[in-house]
């Protein structure tokens, strides 16, 4: 399975991106709606077009950064954001992030990346996160694709990624998911678990 960064170049430069809603998905935006703290350090990871940046960015928040390994993708979505902050656009992999965030807003990159990456993600979003840090985003809640992205998956699956290392705040039916993925998506925010530290 080619997942490769040619592979995800190649797909926005032919526009062949059906995830992509062309806005900010609503459920996302009735979260970022109740954020009071504009400076929080933000992390979209496999953002792409990054509506969700784009959006948080005109609200007023700060600290927005988008990371995606398709150059095209940051490209585009400067173009369409012009006073977005260049240096907070990362030509990267996710996996080869290392500095740390408040929150990590989850849309489609999870059901992006090869399902055996799963629990790797799950480790390494607790390693990017700040104390009282949280992911917060939606999941597809349908089986999909077995050999491309999207790939699918249920509630009971993505538990067991994230309860080793996050509290499950909210997992739950998505209540105003646009038309097409009524029923198919999950809300969710998962805590980062602290973890103790041993006293001598």
């Amino acid at each position: 399975m080619d997942l490769s960064e040619k592979y995800w170049d190649t797909r926005y430069k032919l526009n062949d991106i059906g995830w992509d809603l062309g806005e900010v998905s609503p459920p996302l935006k009735a979260y970022f709606d109740q954020l009071e703290d504009k400076n929080l350090k933000i992390l979209i990871p496999g953002g792409g077009n990054s509506h969700e940046a784009e959006y948080l960015h005109n609200q007023g928040f700060t600290n927005v950064y988008v990371v995606d390994v398709s150059k095209t993708a940051l490209e585009n979505f400067s173009k369409r954001v012009p006073n977005f902050p260049k240096n907070h656009l990362i030509q990267k992999n996710f996996f080869d992030i290392d500095t740390t965030f408040d929150l990590i807003v989850e849309q489609t990159f999870f059901c992006a990346i090869n399902p055996n990456l799963r629990a790797a993600y799950a480790a390494k979003a607790f390693d990017l996160l700040n104390q009282k840090g949280k992911v917060v985003g939606l999941l597809f809640d349908a089986p999909l694709n077995t050999d491309k992205p999207p790939f699918g998956g249920c509630k009971e699956e993505y538990i067991n990624y994230f309860k080793p290392y996050f509290k499950i705040t909210i997992m739950e039916n998505a209540h105003n998911s646009i038309q097409p993925r009524v029923g198919r998506e999950l809300f969710f925010r998962i805590d980062k678990i602290e973890k103790e530290t041993t006293v001598f």
